[in-house]
């Protein structure tokens, strides 16, 4: 484990959701629900803040510009509210795939820099602020308690790769072609390519 990993791991608690909190993020749009399950803010879990959430959704209404607030009202819980240790779960805990977790994969957390952007009314950055003078990290470490490290447990796909080894081979099965080459007995013609459907409408975009 690396010296960041080692100083910035926190086992930080779970969220579950309430079934009225599930009902909200089915009726996220298919993109923006695919982009918070990869950005982690499906289940996001709030740090203690001064302000309450009436007060907090005043802000946004009264004073957040609006490309902010076109954003943040894509997404389930918000786009603009949750840095990094603010992260819920990764999408591959939450589909019961901890064998894949993200931050297993990645070998650590994800860490931000103790840097933020001052924006404009247009969204664009004009300036650089320090969000933590410390120079601490701003850490995400899927908060699934499963393992992060060590042997990976049983997943569908290990069990598939098991059960392929150690099966016996079938007497007489055709050896597998090579390079993509066309099986005996099937056409040679070239087949059509399938347009790809529209997108349905009411799609809103990621960002």
């Amino acid at each position: 484990m690396t010296e960041t990993t080692a100083l910035a791991v926190i086992r930080r608690p779970q969220r579950t959701l309430t079934p009225e909190e599930r009902e909200t993020v089915r009726d996220t749009a298919s993109l923006n629900f695919q982009g918070g399950l990869i950005m982690g803010i499906i289940d996001p879990v709030p740090n203690p803040s001064p302000m309450s959430e009436d007060e907090g959704a005043w802000v946004r209404e009264r004073v957040w510009p609006t490309f902010m607030t076109k954003i943040d009202r894509k997404y389930p819980w918000g786009f603009w509210r949750w840095t990094n240790c603010q992260r819920g779960t990764c999408w591959n805990c939450l589909a019961n795939r901890c064998d894949l977790c993200v931050h297993r994969q990645q070998g650590g957390p994800s860490v931000g820099g103790d840097t933020d952007s001052v924006h404009n009314a247009h969204g664009r950055g004009v300036a650089k602020i320090i969000v933590r003078p410390d120079g601490a990290p701003c850490v995400w470490w899927c908060r699934c308690p499963c393992a992060k490290d060590g042997p990976a447990p049983d997943g569908p796909a290990r069990r598939r790769r098991k059960a392929k080894r150690t099966a016996p081979e079938k007497p007489g099965a055709e050896p597998e072609q090579e390079n993509g080459a066309a099986r005996p007995g099937r056409s040679a013609a070239p087949r059509r390519h399938r347009r790809a459907p529209e997108p349905m409408g009411g799609q809103d975009a990621l960002f």
